[in-house]
């Protein structure tokens, strides 16, 4: 399979390098939020593939980046918003003041903004938002605000954020799935019912097939240009492809394989559409239980894996390779793909120095092509090196949620995180690979209060050292592939958060 060249977003590095210094000596910033576009009297509904099905409504207490992905942005909205480019812009907050010792932020909120049940925004909501994250909250990032001593409302307007120490990391935080902002009143269930202040409201879910937004006259920003955004989930790529061909759907979002991108790239009436992400694709490791407690082993499986070709069979060249889970538009990112060359002969020894010849594992795979893909690959190469890589296909999300996630009842699985800045999150002693954090953590926690420079330094270190581990392996960064249909505008091509950001879509005339 031909190699692609590798696209390093360099631009994009320096933004958010830009960003966090800039958050480290303290600003204030304000500016206009991203309102949707598009030419009236154009078509005002579309349909959109996406493969993995959220379980429930609810991200506060259920893991996966399907939830967020629907829900951020176009339902939940946040106080800042991580752009396409990586900046942070206001989005609830118009602009926001940060004290001299870098540990009170003071935000200023929009006026005029509304939930879609017709309750207004205001200081209050921003309070009780952030205080469940702590008391509420099941899902692993809410780690993200801990760093918060106390969120306390100045006026309606106006809401003070205390911090325990300084943190380079947290405003960043802020713009993703943890800094949603939902009614002080919760009174309806988070699982089945979606109250935000974003420009699109949740009106119908048709479990095991499509969940249907409808858009809301009365956004602060706007009237949402499309009426109806149908999500539908097809985990059969070439049901998908089949239903882009059929004008069933009109959006493919990371949908299609590589191989299928390519070929429905010579449709003229479509556009191919490739941008960065958040996506690593991780072999991941029980770290907890045998043999995988061993980091002999682990590195033998990381040496024995030719990264290059599993990118390359898994999503047709398209992706990034990279040794760490930190990708090129972190500012701590740093070129670690030269640490595990493919070495069989390497893994060999290593194996038999551990005392694992002729090895067998469990290999738990959910049902989603990558990872089924990857999956034949990886077990083909542990082969090679005497390891016998059982393949269990789990139905995703449920099944394998349930089984890998949350029982850790497995041995070894491959699946791909979407949040960003989630080293931190992935490689923590409760998460579902039980990596050992007890050296990282210090080290993580002097970094992010740290200067700007002691932070790029300090998660560098953090980075090494869970490669030099081998926790988990990374086996390439994945694209944001996206094939639609011409008249289609106000596609984003990054997914700079774990949210499909359909804000700006809309109909050309």
């Amino acid at each position: 399979m031909p190699r692609l060249p590798q696209r390093r977003p360099h631009a994009v590095v320096a933004v958010l390098t830009a960003v966090a210094l800039a958050v480290v000596a303290g600003c204030s910033a304000g500016s206009t939020a991203q309102h949707p576009t598009g030419s009236p009297g154009a078509r005002t509904d579309v349909t959109i593939a996406v493969g993995a099905e959220p379980v429930n409504l609810d991200f506060t207490t259920t893991s996966g980046a399907a939830i967020p992905q629907l829900l951020m942005n176009n339902v939940y909205e946040t106080l800042v918003k991580v752009d396409q480019d990586g900046s942070l812009v206001p989005l609830l907050a118009t602009g926001w003041d940060v004290s001299d010792d870098r540990t009170q932020y003071t935000f200023h909120l929009r006026q005029g903004v509304t939930f879609s049940d017709g309750r207004p925004f205001t200081a209050d909501d921003v309070v009780a938002s952030f205080d469940r994250v702590g008391a509420d909250w099941l899902n692993a990032i809410k780690g993200k605000m801990d760093v918060v001593a106390s969120t306390e409302k100045v006026d309606d307007a106006t809401v003070r954020v205390t911090l325990k120490q300084p943190s380079n990391a947290w405003l960043f935080d802020l713009g993703t799935s943890v800094g949603a902002i939902f009614p002080a009143d919760l009174d309806f269930d988070l699982k089945t019912t979606a109250v935000g202040t974003g420009p699109y409201e949740v009106t119908k879910v048709t479990q095991g097939d499509r969940i249907t937004l409808t858009g809301r006259e009365d956004y602060w920003g706007g009237a949402a240009r499309l009426r109806t955004v149908t999500v539908r989930y097809l985990t059969d790529t070439t049901a998908a492809v089949n239903a882009l061909r059929a004008g069933d759907v009109d959006m493919l979002f990371n949908s299609a394989s590589g191989d299928q991108v390519r070929q429905l790239a010579g449709n003229a009436s479509l556009q191919v559409i490739e941008g960065t992400s958040t996506g690593d694709v991780l072999l991941s490791f029980n770290n907890r239980a045998a043999p995988f407690d061993d980091v002999r082993v682990r590195r033998a499986f990381a040496y024995a894996i030719d990264r290059q070709a599993v990118m390359d069979t898994a999503s047709a060249g398209y992706g990034t390779l990279v040794g760490a889970m930190v990708t090129p538009t972190d500012p701590y990112y740093e070129d670690l793909t030269g640490v595990y060359p493919y070495d069989p002969d390497k893994a060999r020894a290593l194996l038999a120095e551990a005392g694992q010849e002729g090895l067998r594992v469990t290999f738990d795979v959910p049902n989603l092509a990558y990872a089924t893909t990857a999956a034949e690959l990886i077990a083909s190469q542990l082969a090679e090196v005497g390891v016998t890589a059982t393949i269990t296909t789990d139905e995703f999300p449920a099944v394998w949620l349930d089984k890998v996630f949350t029982r850790h009842d497995f041995q070894m699985s491959v699946i791909q995180h979407s949040e960003a800045h989630d080293l931190l999150t992935v490689f923590q002693r409760d998460y579902y690979l039980g990596y050992d954090d007890s050296v990282i953590a210090p080290l993580a926690a002097q970094a992010d209060a740290g200067t700007g420079d002691e932070y790029v330094a300090g998660m560098r270190q953090v980075a090494r050292q869970i490669v030099d581990d081998a926790g988990g392996v990374v086996l390439y960064l994945a694209p944001t592939l996206i094939v639609a249909d011409k008249g289609l505008t106000g596609v984003k091509a990054n997914a700079v958060t774990e949210s499909m950001d359909l804000t700006t879509l809309a109909w050309a005339s």
